[in-house]
This record gives structure tokens, C-alpha cells and sequence, in this order.
């Protein structure tokens, strides 16, 4: 009976709880003099300083970080929400981008967003 008792506790014990990690709505850029803006749209279930989307980065397709923009606070009431970043240095003949996001709690996301760049 000791051991149905010890399995019940453990079966009726709550799973942790995984969040949904920020996901890239959308992503443009534009090239200006030397360098690129690059503006992302981007929703996450933040709930509030303890969990929010904190940031995202440009990289290029071998994974190599163009660009870092820090999102400073949460943005539990503005979702979708976009940011923009300037002065992204991309390598000439570049045809295409990736962003990855990050979330304060679950770090950075493993899916990233291909940006074709005009």
C-alpha cells in the first residue's frame, strides 16, 4: 500500500510549466549608406518583469551576431510589438538575414526568421 501511496503523490504532482518562447511575426530592412536598419515584429506571453521577451539579434547565415537590440521592459499590454535597430553592419553580397529572439527567462529562441534583404 506504501508504495500506491508514493505513486499517487508523484503522478498527481504538477508538470512544469514550459512557455512559449518569442515568436517573429514579421521583419524588414533597409539599407541606409554603409549600414541596415532592421525592424522586427515580435509577440511573447510576457506577464511582466519576471517573464518577458528581452531582446533579439541579427545574425548572419553561419550564425555569426550582426546585431544585438535589448528590449529594456516587458510588453505584457503591447502585443505583436516592433522594434527597430540601426546600424547593423551586413557583409557586402549578404542576400539574406537571420533573427533569432530572446526571452529573459528561456533565452534564446531555437527557431529564427530568414530575412531576404532587397
Amino acid at each position: 500500500m506504501r508504495h500506491l501511496l508514493l505513486i499517487c503523490t508523484f503522478s498527481a504532482a504538477p508538470l512544469p510549466a514550459f512557455a512559449d518562447e518569442p515568436v517573429i511575426e514579421n521583419a524588414t530592412a533597409r539599407q541606409s549608406g554603409g549600414s541596415w536598419t532592421v525592424s522586427v515584429t515580435l509577440s511573447h506571453p510576457d506577464t511582466g518583469w519576471e517573464h518577458y521577451a528581452d531582446g533579439w539579434r541579427v545574425l548572419d547565415m553561419n550564425g555569426n551576431e550582426l546585431g544585438l537590440r535589448v528590449l529594456a521592459h516587458p510588453h505584457e499590454h503591447e502585443q505583436p510589438f516592433t522594434r527597430s535597430l540601426s546600424g547593423v553592419q551586413v557583409p557586402n553580397g549578404t542576400t539574406q538575414v537571420q533573427i533569432q529572439a530572446r526571452c529573459i527567462v528561456d533565452g534564446w529562441g531555437e527557431e529564427t526568421y530568414i530575412l531576404p534583404l532587397p
